[in-house]
């Protein structure tokens, strides 16, 4: 008898998918995480490919730690 398992690799990446084209300039959006640094990084890599400035800073919003992206001109 023949079986297959299945995995589920918790480490695979996720596709993040922003909306830069969306904001205006000034506009921000907050996504709470406990991995900044990859959030931060695929923030800038997705901003970087829409060719849209952005400002990232890890913040508190609501007792949840997180990040918070600005749209910059």
């Amino acid at each position: 008898m023949l079986s297959r398992r299945l995995t589920l690799n918790l480490y695979d990446d996720i596709e993040w998918v922003f909306p830069f084209e969306a904001m205006d300039i000034g506009e921000s959006f907050f996504i709470p995480t406990l991995k900044t640094s990859h959030l931060i990084y695929a923030i800038e890599s997705g901003a970087k490919r829409a060719g849209i400035r952005v400002k990232v800073f890890v913040t508190f919003k609501d007792n949840h730690i997180g990040v918070r992206v600005w749209r910059l001109g």
